[in-house]
């Protein structure tokens, strides 16, 4: 007992200590839970060069790939709750792994402090050029009389590609074979060459055979139609019930941190987001840009993963 009255003491001292000292004084460090070189590592530097501007210190970028996520966010869950570690969150992370795995070793609500979103990133359901349904209303309705007969391709299963078609047969009470791939290229390499019939995937690698004339977009897997492709509709538009399953970005922090920080850090995203050059760089990549309070952010990881897990469970995926 004593042990652990002392353990709390040491911990409040900590975070007092954390809150009266001036801040930003040294570098701060964004944790990525992706390798280098992805759309998740360019966000996260562009971010980071403006949160350097706007504090006056570096920030770097930590790439910690790995374990959908899990390595990262916990390096990050466990990081003194001073200020300066953020995670780059993904629902990958703090949705769907924790939903998948029987234990990860953090809470996503109870250790992570959201700042502010960052931007979304919805995935589009596509196929070959030749394929006769032109929209998500004539996919279902030929997967209907046809049940069992056609595929979907992924880049694995677990991944938001896999969940955002096994939630969409949920809702449409259709049937269609999964073919997991081990990455996107060689999943849209088969859909072009007519393999498989869809597919479910990010805007940026897709958009070059959508503007080539071999590929064509049935729908889009987010809650509004997308600032890249404002004509497209949404998957929901003709599948009542469809949730958002498309990919976001945020920064958060440990839970413990001072609230005066994570205001001031929220400020400072959300003016780099207004940036007329930010926005126009993060549509460039396929990305809606999501300035939020911290609160809204709260707000929307509190309701995006249950949606997650329900779609982990259309899917029929057992935690390991």
């Amino acid at each position: 007992m004593i042990a652990r009255v002392l353990t709390l003491i040491s911990c409040w001292l900590a975070v007092t200590a954390y809150a009266a000292e001036p801040y930003p004084i040294r570098p701060l460090r964004i944790i990525v839970p992706y390798p280098p070189g992805a759309t998740t590592d360019f966000v996260a530097r562009l971010m980071a060069q403006r949160l350097n501007d706007a504090l006056a210190q570096p920030v770097i970028v930590e790439n910690r790939g790995g374990a959908g996520g899990i390595i990262a966010a916990e390096l990050a869950a466990r990081a003194a709750p001073d200020g300066y570690t953020l995670f780059f969150g993904t629902p990958a992370a703090l949705c769907i792994s924790p939903a998948v795995q029987a234990k990860v070793p953090y809470d996503t609500l109870r250790d992570f402090a959201p700042i502010s979103q960052l931007a979304a990133l919805p995935q589009i359901l596509i196929a070959a050029a030749s394929f006769a349904p032109n929209s998500t209303a004539e996919l279902v309705q030929l997967a209907r009389s046809r049940p069992g007969q056609l595929s979907y391709a992924s880049v694995g299963i677990g991944s938001p590609q896999h969940l955002g078609i096994e939630l969409l047969k949920a809702r449409a009470g259709i049937d269609m074979v999964h073919v997991p791939y081990k990455g996107g290229a060689a999943a849209t390499t088969d859909l072009i060459g007519g393999r498989v019939q869809v597919y479910m995937g990010s805007i940026p690698s897709l958009m070059p055979h959508v503007k080539s004339g071999k590929l064509k977009v049935l729908g889009i897997a987010s809650n509004a139609r997308s600032a890249v492709l404002p004509n497209a509709p949404t998957i929901a538009e003709h599948v009542p019930g469809y949730e958002f399953v498309g990919t976001w970005y945020g920064l958060l922090t440990q839970s413990r941190v001072n609230p005066t920080i994570v205001t001031r850090l929220n400020a400072a995203i959300v003016a780099a987001l207004q940036m007329p050059e930010v926005r126009q760089q993060l549509i460039q990549q396929g990305a809606d840009p999501r300035p939020t309070t911290a609160e809204e952010f709260a707000a929307f990881v509190r309701k995006d993963c249950p949606s997650w897990a329900r779609a982990v469970k259309a899917a029929n995926l057992r935690p390991e």
